[in-house]
């Protein structure tokens, strides 16, 4: 028997979302981002009524901000350069990210591979974008994601 206001809650991939509730996770990001202050601008700007949003608010979530602790793990390949690690770590560190365990490899024939594990519970802008972040150094080769997950 189920008691009043309990439910489950399902992981389910955006494409069978309804499109109201999909512009309900727009105006979400909208308001968060802070690139509009009032869920009247917001829903204006994607196409939504006010009560749609309201009917929709609570129970609609983006995956990221249910998943409140988040550890991944990547490998990065790149050219030994002097200061190629701290420009990693730099770019960690602007996207509010934490590092737990970080290894090098002693570079060979001016190559050298990085693995480092990160909390990413804060991570700003995106995870997505904080990758490209990285891939986007002159002097990395590849970078790949080899593990993630919930703490």
């Amino acid at each position: 028997m189920k008691l009043t206001g309990e439910g489950q809650y399902y992981l389910i991939h955006e494409t069978v979302l309804t499109e109201s509730m999909q512009k309900v996770l727009q105006v979400k990001q909208l308001l968060a981002s802070g690139e509009v202050t009032t869920v009247q601008e917001a829903t204006q700007l994607v196409g939504l009524s006010r009560s749609a949003y309201y009917k929709y608010r609570d129970t609609v979530f983006p995956f990221e901000s249910i998943a409140r602790e988040r550890v991944i793990t990547i490998f990065i390949q790149l050219e030994d350069q002097k200061g190629s690690l701290a420009t990693i770590l730099r770019t960690v560190s602007e996207a509010k990210c934490n590092v737990l365990t970080i290894h090098q490899t002693i570079p060979v024939q001016g190559r050298a591979n990085v693995t480092l594990s990160l909390d990413v519970t804060e991570v700003q802008p995106s995870l997505e974008q904080f990758i490209r972040q990285l891939k986007s150094a002159p002097f990395i080769d590849s970078v790949h994601l080899i593990s993630s997950g919930a703490l």
